[in-house]
């Protein structure tokens, strides 16, 4: 069945029409979420609570727009509630980036692996060091591959905002891999 069938049915109150909502986007609600409050446990009472929130929310949701950037500015949102409640600084891990996919079907070389790793750990090691806006940019376009549109959906603004934000924070990504290439285990970080 088609989701935009799936979103009226559920908004008729079919809690059915719902649920198989949910299965499709409880992954990437979790996701969403764990990018926001980098814990495993936060982001996966976000997720669900985002759910139940998106549940009763329905009722507002206009047909014919989309549902998944909706779905994931009420995760977002909650995710970032509950990290500022917590009085937490969200320090984005994007392990969803280290996970290994499934792109590549041919056996890798050893040493291309401990590489590819390698770069994987200091790319993400940068993007932990940007400001907040900047990594959940990165991570929606980079790591939730979001289309513009579904980014500017789900932050809320139009699509040259999101250019530009994407944008600026790329160029911060490139100069902060430039100042600070590795992490020095002990040492202070700045300068």
């Amino acid at each position: 069945m088609e989701e935009s069938q799936l979103v009226e049915q559920a908004k008729a109150g079919d809690v059915h029409a719902f649920e198989t909502l949910v299965k499709h986007y409880q992954d990437l609600a979790f996701r969403v979420a764990y990018l926001i409050t980098a814990e495993p446990d936060e982001a996966e009472d976000a997720a669900q609570d985002a759910l139940v929130k998106a549940y009763y929310a329905l009722p507002r949701f206009r047909i014919g727009a989309p549902f998944r950037p909706w779905l994931l500015r009420i995760v977002a949102n909650e995710a970032q509630n509950r990290r500022k409640a917590a009085g937490r600084r969200v320090g984005l891990a994007l392990r969803v980036a280290e996970t290994p996919g499934s792109q590549n079907t041919t056996m890798p070389i050893p040493e291309d692996t401990v590489l590819a790793n390698e770069q994987r750990h200091e790319l993400l090691a940068a993007v932990n060091r940007l400001r907040e806006e900047d990594r959940l940019i990165i991570a929606y376009r980079y790591f939730l591959e979001l289309t513009e549109s579904e980014m500017a959906e789900t932050l809320r603004c139009p699509r040259g905002t999101v250019k530009s934000r994407l944008s600026r924070a790329l160029s911060r990504l490139r100069e902060e891999l430039l100042v600070a290439p590795t992490e020095v285990p002990g040492g202070s970080h700045g300068g």
